[in-house]
């Protein structure tokens, strides 16, 4: 019987990590709709969910003028995005970071339009925001058996385990 503990990843993650290659990540990315937005707003970090539609090696979405906004134009954000495969019991998380633009060019705006963005939330979104970016990073990592952490409870994200 094996009683040793399995070493961290020379890359720092657990053991059973392990790192995506950047077109995985935006394999992965393409399959998903929904993220969270990391910016700085007076010197703080703010997380803000969004729905997102890839364009070519960028990220696009949708926000009102507000904190979200003010908080991406012109400086270094993130976007992350994470998903869970039942069949494999894995999971896997993303992370785009960058500088973001806003798009005002009719044609740019008019070609993302039919990518199918459209805001989930009501409310006027007219600002468009494309995150170029500088690293595209991510892991997919089995989770862990139900029980192990929390014994007692369901969770649905871990229900296929059952």
């Amino acid at each position: 019987m094996n009683t040793t503990t399995p070493s961290p990843s020379p890359e720092g993650f657990g053991a059973g990590t392990r790192r995506l290659a950047p077109d995985a990540c935006w394999k992965l990315l393409a399959e998903s709709v929904v993220g969270r937005l990391a910016v700085i707003v007076e010197q703080r970090p703010k997380i803000f969910p969004v729905n997102y539609v890839l364009d070519g090696k960028s990220v696009v979405f949708r926000t009102a003028a507000g904190t979200a906004f003010w908080g991406s134009v012109g400086q270094d954000i993130a976007i992350e995005a994470d998903g869970y495969q039942a069949d494999s019991q894995s999971a896997w998380s993303v992370v785009v970071s960058g500088q973001a633009h806003v798009i005002v060019d009719a044609e740019q705006i008019a070609a993302v339009d039919a990518l199918g963005l459209e805001p989930w939330q009501s409310g006027e979104k007219h600002n468009y925001i494309r995150l170029t970016p500088g690293s595209v990073t991510g892991r997919r990592f089995h989770t862990t058996r139900p029980g192990v952490w929390h014994p007692l409870g369901f969770d649905p994200a871990t229900s296929s385990f059952q």
